[in-house]
Parts: structure tokens; C-alpha cells; sequence
């Protein structure tokens, strides 16, 4: 069973100073030899560095309480070490079959995206367990009218909803800057929506959710275009807190909320900063996607990686592994693409980058690379890697300690 909650002593020694991660001859050959005989690939997750990650997170986040978000762990036994740990409270869930499922164990759930599956509304009207855990989230009116469809308010239960109202930034010579979620945007929006859901039957309003993917989700530290999107970013926080502050107050006046969330795993200095706020949602930064490299305010341990095995020799200065091409959500760029991290300095092709069936590599390490031996890769976001494996392998040490089967390994495809 995975347990974060006792002492864990660090995997380098108690001499060390550095922490093992932050030393790659030292860190990836490690998890070689605990996991050289187990065929590839090889998922692992390192509890150490889960450990340390779980721990930065809540540091960053002030003391707000963070929810999990499930989209980027997708492996129960995580999400249930992470919740155990003081300051973790609830589930940002994906969608409603997840959700239900979730809700057989856990008990407080905020489905982060609208649903419009039927069958998940019909299944969560029949068990006033789930009805009580689970919050759907909302942002049209058309999403009452779909749960009114399969139910009127007088013959199903009273249905938990969350506003979700754009965190995005809407800028005179740039435009949106941001992820397209919700239409609402201004404080008489989101108001005049939840005016209609307490006035609608059969609903409660419960809770808010507005998250900054601009600051969250893009790093700053480096690149021609750091200063661009430091400057952006500025403005941004700017912008949300006094925005953000006054939607909280609008809805003060129509409804007693319970939770207004905020947050990402790139902005959780910002968001335990907002006195608005009483909770932010973090997932990527337990597992440490390398998507989070390139922040300047923290850099998390990579805790979870998978190995691939070399099956080609294409040319003397590239090696081939099986598999390898696991693309997070978000253009496919290189800071959603897969990394080879090692051994050091391996590079994809470019006109062919990380293939679902195989992927080359290029570089001075490729040279040294026979039929056989392993590429570690880490994933940009943590979440993809588990919609393709089992299982991971949880490394504490030199040795594999435990086996944690993903949503995939129990069975379950969500999306």
C-alpha cells in the first residue's frame, strides 16, 4: 500500500546534500537496476520523489487547501496517499462515469468539465451517495436543461452545481489568452447565471471554479518569448484578482457557496495568494510532468517516468525504441511531446518525433545505444502515461516495493 504520510528517508543517503533526482548518472541508472527485469515499457513512479512533490505543493499553496486533480494521476492507490496527506481535501474528477465510480470511496468531488452523458445522470439520480459527493460543474444553461431531460426536479434529487467562469485573460492587441472553456467572463455574467440555477428547481449552487491556464500551464523561465509571457502573465494576475474578487462577491449576495477553486499546478503561488479563493486543484505537479521545467518559481522531482526498449539501429547515430509517442493535451508541440531524459542528450527526429509504434533518437548518447538496452522518457503532463500501462512500479530505494495499478490497470477508459 502506498503510504506518504510517515518518513520517508531520501533515497541518496543521509550525507547527501542534493536531492538524487537533481543528479541524472545517479537517479535514472538507479531506476534501472531496481527495474531491469521487467519487460518494457516500464512505468515507474519513484515514492521519494512523490513524496517530495505532494510536500512542495501544499508549500507553494500557502496553506489553501489543494484538490486533486484526477486527470493528471489516474492511479487510485496515488490519489488515495495524496488525500491522506494534511492540506489535500477532494477530487477535481474528468467526467461523470469517473466520477461515480470515484464516489463508491471517496466523498467529496467536483466534476471540473460539463457533463452531457445521460446514462452517468441516470446512474447518479439513483444513488443518493453520489448525489451527495459529487458536484457537476456548469456554465450554459443548456446544462441544466440536459439534467432535466432525463429527470425533472420533482422526480430525481437535488443536483450539487459549480459555476465555471473564465479565468482567461482578454487583452485589446492580443486577444484571448487562455484556454476556451466558459463563455462567462464579467461579474454581471456569471451573476445572471447563477440567479437562474437558484431560481430552477431541483438544483443547488454550491461553488465556483475559475482556472488561469495562462499562468498555470505556461512556463516562463526561459526561450526568446519568457519576457512576453512573464509581462502577460503580470498583467493576467492583475486582471483575475480583481475580476475574481468581484464574481466571489457577486455570488455571495445569490447563494452560501462552499468552495471557490482556483489553480493549476504552475500557479499555485498566485493562487494561495487570493483571498477569494478557499481552495486551489493541482495533479500534474505530483508525478512532475516535464512541462513544469521551464517555470521559474519551482521545479518538481520527476517521480514518474517509463523506460522503452531499443529494438532498432536505423544509422550509427540513431537508436529506435518500441513505442514512446504518448502526447499530452495542448498543441503538439515540444513541451507536450515526450522527453528522453536517459541516458543524456537523445533528441527525436524531426520530421518524425514521438511515434505511437516507434521513435527514433538522435545524438551522441544514440551512438552508444545497442539492441536491448533502455530509454528512460518523461511525460509532459503525467496523465497520458497511464492511459497506456497497467501498472506502475513504485521504487523506494534500489527495489521495486509495490505494484499500482492505473485506471486502465483496474479496467476503466474514461478518455
Amino acid at each position: 500500500m502506498l503510504d506518504l504520510t510517515a518518513d520517508l528517508s531520501p533515497a541518496q543517503g543521509p550525507s547527501a546534500v542534493v536531492p538524487e533526482w537533481q543528479d541524472p548518472a545517479r537517479y535514472w541508472p538507479r531506476l534501472s537496476a531496481a527495474t531491469g527485469h521487467l519487460p518494457a515499457p516500464v512505468a515507474v513512479i519513484d515514492r521519494e520523489a512523490l513524496r517530495h512533490n505532494a510536500m512542495d505543493l501544499l508549500v507553494r499553496a500557502g496553506g489553501l487547501p489543494i484538490r486533486v486533480a484526477s486527470k493528471s494521476v489516474r492511479v487510485r492507490s496515488v490519489l488515495d496517499a495524496v488525500l491522506a496527506l494534511p492540506g489535500y481535501r477532494g477530487i477535481l474528477a474528468f467526467t461523470l462515469a469517473e466520477a461515480l465510480w470515484l464516489a463508491e470511496t471517496h466523498d467529496d468531488i467536483v466534476l471540473g468539465y460539463p457533463t452531457v452523458d445521460r446514462q452517468g445522470l441516470e446512474d447518479l439520480f439513483a444513488s443518493q451517495t453520489a448525489v451527495q459527493r459529487i458536484t457537476l460543474m456548469v456554465d450554459d444553461p443548456a446544462h441544466l436543461d440536459i439534467v432535466d431531460s432525463v429527470a425533472p426536479a420533482g422526480a430525481r434529487p437535488e443536483i450539487r452545481v459549480a459555476i465555471d467562469a473564465d479565468a482567461s485573460l482578454r487583452s485589446a492587441a492580443l486577444g484571448h489568452i487562455g484556454v476556451r472553456r466558459s463563455a462567462l467572463f464579467t461579474p454581471g455574467e456569471v451573476a445572471a447565471f447563477a440567479r437562474q440555477i437558484v431560481r430552477r428547481p431541483g438544483f443547488r449552487l454550491v461553488g465556483l471554479q475559475m482556472y488561469e491556464a495562462q499562468i498555470a500551464g505556461q512556463g516562463d523561465a526561459a526561450g526568446p518569448d519568457a519576457p512576453v509571457i512573464r509581462l502577460m502573465q503580470a498583467r493576467s494576475r492583475a486582471e483575475l484578482r480583481e475580476r475574481r474578487a468581484a464574481i466571489v462577491s457577486a455570488l455571495r449576495d445569490i447563494a452560501p457557496l462552499e468552495f471557490l477553486n482556483g489553480g493549476g499546478t504552475g500557479s499555485l503561488e498566485f493562487t494561495g495568494s487570493d483571498e477569494s479563493l478557499t481552495e486551489a486543484s493541482a495533479g500534474s505537479g505530483l508525478l512532475g510532468g516535464h512541462l513544469f521545467d521551464g517555470y521559474r518559481s519551482f521545479r518538481p522531482a520527476p517521480a514518474s517516468a517509463v523506460a522503452f526498449d531499443v529494438v532498432r539501429r536505423p544509422a550509427a547515430d540513431i537508436a529506435t525504441v518500441l513505442g514512446g509517442g504518448w502526447i499530452a493535451s495542448g498543441p503538439a508541440v515540444a513541451s507536450r511531446q515526450p522527453l528522453a531524459v536517459w541516458p543524456d542528450g537523445l533528441r527525436t527526429l524531426p520530421r518524425e518525433a514521438a511515434g505511437e509504434v516507434q521513435t527514433p533518437l538522435q545524438g551522441t548518447s544514440a551512438r552508444q545505444l545497442g539492441v536491448g538496452d533502455r530509454v528512460w522518457f518523461r511525460h509532459a503532463k503525467s496523465g497520458e502515461g497511464a492511459e497506456r500501462v497497467e501498472r506502475y512500479h513504485l521504487v523506494s530505494g534500489d527495489e521495486v516495493v509495490d505494484e499500482l495499478p492505473t485506471y486502465r490497470g483496474e479496467g476503466k477508459a474514461f478518455l
